[in-house]
């Protein structure tokens, strides 16, 4: 949060003295403020629509299991039970958000429930479970609002410094190219860390689910049936897409286009190193 401070304020010095109008500054501060309070506040109703998800149906055996298995997780976790819901979707996943125990929520979809066993389901809740209890959500809910407003402040600037005139006739070019690499590289740095963040929680929520079940194989075996039978899901969204237990844009038969690119830009570890690592335990 130091790092991403910093950051902010030596963008917004610099591009306020070439342009000589720090006014767009603040309104984007002002914008990023309420955006992302507005944001946090209300960010597990905002998830939970924007998959598409619905409660579980009580008269559904498969939903009926799902809560057994959360109320009994709850309870060895000490959590509240959060809210439950089902995706109806083939692709396998699941994710959990809220921005504490108390005003959480964990969704699995239709796919996942059709291809896991008890146990393996288990260690997936579990590793959601440990989200909520590690308050994953939290700093991934900060990691979101620093990486946006980073981005929204460099976009602004970066139109400003072109459009917006000022006295460039008295800058140093020097400084007019040193600033405008500076707006380029510091959003992608942001989504880096965002990114980085993510990937790190994911080890930690997977070795927590492991100690809560006493079970590695179970999200082991998971990991490994959901990395196998992956496809997009029909409603994934870059903006969610940190917070399932696997790339919803994967797809088992061929490797995705963030796998081509570069790891650096994947939210989530590869499926085979968090195997290794959990049958490691």
């Amino acid at each position: 949060m130091t790092g991403f401070l910093l950051m902010v304020i030596a963008i917004g010095y610099g591009a306020a003295w070439y342009v000589g109008n720090p006014v767009i500054l603040y309104a984007a501060v002002v914008f990023a403020l309420v955006m992302n309070v507005g944001s946090y506040w209300l960010s597990d109703k905002l998830v939970i629509a924007m998959t598409g998800a619905r409660p579980l149906d009580a008269h559904n055996p498969q939903h009926r299991e799902v809560a057994r298995i959360a109320e009994n997780l709850a309870i060895t976790a000490g959590i509240p039970l959060p809210k439950l819901y089902v995706i109806h979707d083939a692709s396998p996943n699941a994710f959990a958000t809220g921005r504490s125990p108390e005003h959480a929520a964990v969704a699995v979809t239709s796919g996942i429930l059709n291809l896991l066993d008890r146990t393996e389901l288990e260690g997936v809740l579990a590793h959601e479970f440990s989200h909520i209890g590690n308050r994953d959500m939290l700093v991934a809910t900060v990691a979101v609002v620093l990486a946006g407003f980073v981005s929204i402040v460099a976009d602004m600037l970066m139109r400003a410094t072109f459009f917006g005139g000022g006295n460039n006739e008295n800058r140093n070019p020097v400084f007019l190219i040193l600033g405008i690499v500076g707006i380029i590289l510091a959003p992608i740095a942001a989504q880096l860390i965002h990114l980085a963040i993510s990937r790190k929680r994911e080890y930690l929520a997977d070795a927590s689910g492991a100690l809560l079940t006493r079970y590695p194989e179970g999200l082991a075996s998971a990991l490994e049936k959901i990395s196998g039978a992956a496809r997009p899901m029909h409603k994934a969204s870059h903006a969610t897409a940190h917070l399932f237990i696997s790339d919803p844009f994967a797809d088992g038969n061929k490797r995705s286009l963030g796998e081509k690119v570069s790891g650096l830009f994947q939210t989530h570890p590869p499926a085979h190193e968090r195997i290794k690592r959990l049958r490691g335990m």
